[in-house]
């Protein structure tokens, strides 16, 4: 998937003169007559500076159509989650509030959240933006964007994708630039995030399933035979110099941006500065390192609703028909860039704008990042193990070591 400035400029024109019909949003689910529903009172939403004015808007339009006062309370998005569970308890709390997916496991731990009731509506959404809000058989939030990573290509270095990873190498080399391929990485603890596509690609997921489809914490994976396989990889890489932690993410971007590479492995975030720096840049599927499907990460931010919610009614009104809206979930993606998770919302942004189609393409093979409390066990000892493999110690014995320090600490 290509895409240039101009193309983007063009997209932000058509973005600008279009027009949101937020009022209508909830007339036509034929569920939002205050009559028939019984809505009464007020809720309280939590959200960030940069959702704020798009909930304006469709809280204006709610409280036209139901009579139901939303006040809307701003947050640091790195704050809620600690908040939320520390004030619903006390009744203090909001009834919805703005979040990503992977806090779903501590919330839900916690039980300071309660189900949202989608209905019908699931459908509507992406599966993978349904899967990433679900937790022990429910749905516990109403999702509006999903992001991922993918290839960055510069075509005017490499005019054709790459098949597998060492095709990728071999074009980057031949490209002639200071690196073959850039990715950012912490000199503390690497980036299980970026690097989890090629873990992937060994079959080497962190946990298993069950057969609902939903990640089985008993069954930890990341210490397979693929596990170990994938860490031979990654001192392989490290002694060749293609991964070296003392190239940051923002050393990454930098390189990449200035011509130093053909390719840089990121999330849609970094897109338009390239094109700004005046690169004419493909969209890539991530290549497999080894033979098996490189999958990422997906995250997905929604909408969530409190447990204590003493007007839950309301609330699961405002979520799922206002928030659920095509309107609604089109004026967040084009604040935040990121694919919106309703499909028809997801399939007009597709059409519209090159980098989102590229991205959302790669994410269509994407996995949800594990919302499991387990996993806070996982991110303590994984990346600073990816770190010590990279820089030269032996990966057999360190991965085993890893894999059983995470056993041990779930319990």
């Amino acid at each position: 998937m290509r895409v240039n400035k101009k193309s983007i400029v063009a997209f932000g024109a058509i973005a600008a003169v279009s027009t949101l019909t937020l009022a209508g949003c909830a007339g036509n689910s034929g569920e939002s007559d205050s009559g028939d529903a019984g809505f009464s009172g007020e809720i309280t939403v939590w959200v960030d500076a940069d959702r704020a004015g798009v909930l304006e808007d469709a809280a204006e339009a709610f409280t036209e159509d139901t009579g139901v006062k939303v006040s809307l309370v701003q947050k640091e998005f790195g704050e809620i989650r600690d908040q939320f569970v520390q004030q619903v308890p006390t009744g203090e709390g909001p009834d919805v509030a703005v979040g990503a997916h992977d806090w779903l496991g501590v919330l839900s731990t916690n039980g300071v959240v309660a189900p949202v009731e989608l209905g019908d509506k699931a459908a509507e959404f992406e599966q993978v933006a349904i899967d990433a809000w679900s937790y022990e058989g429910q749905t516990y939030g109403v999702p509006y964007a999903i992001e991922n990573i993918a290839l960055l290509r510069n075509t005017e270095l490499v005019p054709e994708a790459p098949t597998d990873f060492a095709d990728m190498i071999a074009k980057g080399e031949a490209a002639g630039t200071e690196y073959p391929f850039l990715v950012g990485l912490d000199p503390e603890a690497a980036d299980p995030y970026h690097l989890y596509p090629f873990q992937t690609s060994f079959g080497a997921p962190v946990f298993g399933t069950a057969s609902d489809g939903s990640y089985d914490p008993a069954d930890l994976q990341i210490g397979n035979e693929g596990g170990t396989a994938f860490a031979t990889w990654l001192g392989e890489q490290g002694a060749a110099g293609v991964l070296n932690t003392n190239i940051t993410g923002d050393l990454a971007k930098e390189n990449f941006n200035s011509g130093k590479s053909p390719f840089f492995l990121t999330g849609p975030w970094n897109a338009p500065d390239a094109i700004d720096a005046g690169l004419d840049i493909a969209v890539d599927p991530i290549p497999s390192a080894g033979g098996e499907d490189a999958q990422p990460f997906a995250g997905v931010q929604g909408f969530f609703l409190s447990a204590e919610s003493e007007n839950r009614l309301a609330a699961n009104e405002f979520l799922v028909n206002y928030i659920g809206s095509e309107d609604v979930q089109t004026a967040l993606y084009e604040v935040g860039g990121r694919a919106p998770a309703l499909s028809s919302a997801f399939e007009a942004a597709v059409a519209g704008d090159p980098i989102t189609a590229g991205f959302g393409e790669v994410g269509a093979n994407a996995v949800p990042m594990p919302s499991l409390p387990e996993m806070g066990a996982v991110w303590e000892f994984w990346g600073v193990t990816e770190t010590a493999i990279i820089n030269g110690g032996d990966p057999a014995s360190l991965w085993a070591k890893m894999a059983a320090d995470i056993q041990a600490a779930i319990g």
